[in-house]
């Protein structure tokens, strides 16, 4: 859990750094022939979500919700490994209690038993993080393709151009409940967590804060993101929730096997 604060915190750093350190008054045009970053992360995005509009009419505020849903789509292999990741943990939940409370006054021992019992029964408390170093480039990427293609820059959805700030902060606010809503749900196997209780609260404020300083179509971009994700945890985490009320789950090298229990 702890190192998944650090990589969600990195990210949002990054994003801030992001905002602060690009031009947007004279942001450099796009190279699709350019280096690595042009050629296969920032073009890519910028044709999807222009070709996406053209096809919605030319809005390209429904065109960003079209290349959400596609790249979320594309890095769901990774968050079946992070629903796999949360189920094993979830299974030796029990067993990790025990060890916090045998071992209170002495955290080194405890974590040592905690990574013993990791080992012993295959779980990576790292998987939870795949996902989310995975979103870094493609953020920042996404951020390039906004602000540095004009059609975009300069388009008006709603109630807002996407290429300046919220003048309402409505997205700072929907980007902001929607990640809570979104961490809430993920981490509804960690509710006995103080860290994790902290960190609900701490990163939707971060995204509110970050939000207002970035352009609307990357706020856009944020709670398409958070909105999709909470629709696909409520379907992937289903058979945990109906497993958390049925009673505890059997331990992972117990006597029963799969999740019938026979």
């Amino acid at each position: 859990m702890k190192s998944r604060v650090r990589y969600t915190l990195l990210l949002v750093l990054l994003v801030a750094v992001l905002a602060g350190c690009s031009d947007v008054a004279h942001p450099q045009p796009i190279n699709p022939n350019g280096g690595f970053w042009d050629a296969w992360l920032v073009y890519p995005l910028s044709w999807l979500i222009k070709k996406s509009s053209e096809f919605l009419g030319g809005s390209y505020g429904l065109g960003i919700l079209v290349a959400t849903v596609l790249i979320r789509l594309a890095t769901l292999p990774l968050m079946l490994k992070q629903i796999n990741s949360s189920k094993k943990m979830q299974e030796i939940q029990p067993e990790m209690q025990k060890i916090r409370e045998k071992h209170a006054n002495d955290p080194q021992k405890a974590q040592q038993e905690t990574i013993m019992l990791f080992q012993k029964h295959g779980v990576n408390p790292l998987a939870g993080c795949f996902p989310l170093l995975v979103q870094m480039p493609i953020l920042i990427a996404f951020y390039h393709a906004i602000v540095r293609t004009e059609e975009i820059r300069t388009h008006t959805f709603l109630w807002m151009s996407l290429g300046e700030k919220d003048p309402y902060y409505i997205l700072p606010v929907l980007a902001a409940a929607t990640t809570y809503l979104q961490q809430k749900m993920m981490g509804q196997q960690m509710q006995n967590n103080p860290q994790m209780q902290m960190f609900m609260v701490m990163m939707p404020l971060m995204i509110l804060a970050i939000s207002i300083t970035l352009p609307s179509a990357l706020s856009l971009y944020w709670v398409y993101g958070n909105v999709f994700m909470i629709v696909q945890t409520y379907f992937l985490y289903k058979d945990v929730r109906r497993q958390g009320k049925s009673g505890p789950i059997p331990q992972a090298g117990g006597g029963k096997k799969g999740g019938s229990g026979k």
